[in-house]
């Protein structure tokens, strides 16, 4: 028969190791931005060796994409990817001049990075490399602790949705 002492400790212990864990997945990994905040701007250098700056994007929907060519769960979300900067690229809105995507590549190797580009038809402008992983500037900028994360931002850099489905992210362009 188990004492009433090795029950109170192991009950214990069980809500020690559920507060690690809400502390874990909830303030730790959360990311830095919730809805209706404006997100930091941050200038970097694009795949083709331009200058970005997020302000230039004000005025467009813009949807922040970090992943990684190592990361399955990322690779699994670029046809969907594809399939809304197709539809929503071109699209006049009434509240938006455009939709873009951002992504930044949450990376250690360049060249897997670029091969993961083209095998999965990014075809949009605008690539940053954060060669630091997730200790780059921008991904700590952020709060990025894991990937895939996607920040949905409206024309004035303001977060409409953090990590939203892609049914949702269609959903509110084709509103738009």
């Amino acid at each position: 028969m188990v004492s009433s002492n090795c029950m109170k400790k192991n009950l214990l212990l069980l809500v020690i190791l559920c507060l690690g864990y809400f502390s874990y997945e909830y303030i730790y990994k959360a990311p830095k931005y919730s809805e209706g905040q404006e997100v930091m701007h941050f200038e970097a250098t694009l795949l083709d060796g331009n200058s970005f700056d997020l302000r230039d994007l004000q005025g467009k929907y813009v949807l922040l994409d970090f992943w990684g060519s190592w990361c399955g769960p990322c690779r699994k979300e670029s046809p969907h990817l594809v399939s809304l900067h197709k539809e929503f690229h071109n699209r006049s809105f009434d509240n938006a001049s455009g939709f873009e995507i951002v992504s930044i590549g949450i990376e250690r190797s360049e060249e897997s990075w670029l091969s993961a580009i083209q095998k999965d038809n990014l075809d949009w402008e605008y690539h940053i490399l954060q060669s630091n992983r997730f200790q780059s500037s921008i991904a700590q900028a952020y709060n990025v602790k894991e990937i895939p994360t996607k920040y949905l931002l409206d024309t004035k850099g303001k977060v409409i949705s953090v990590n939203p489905s892609f049914p949702v992210i269609r959903e509110f362009l084709l509103k738009g």
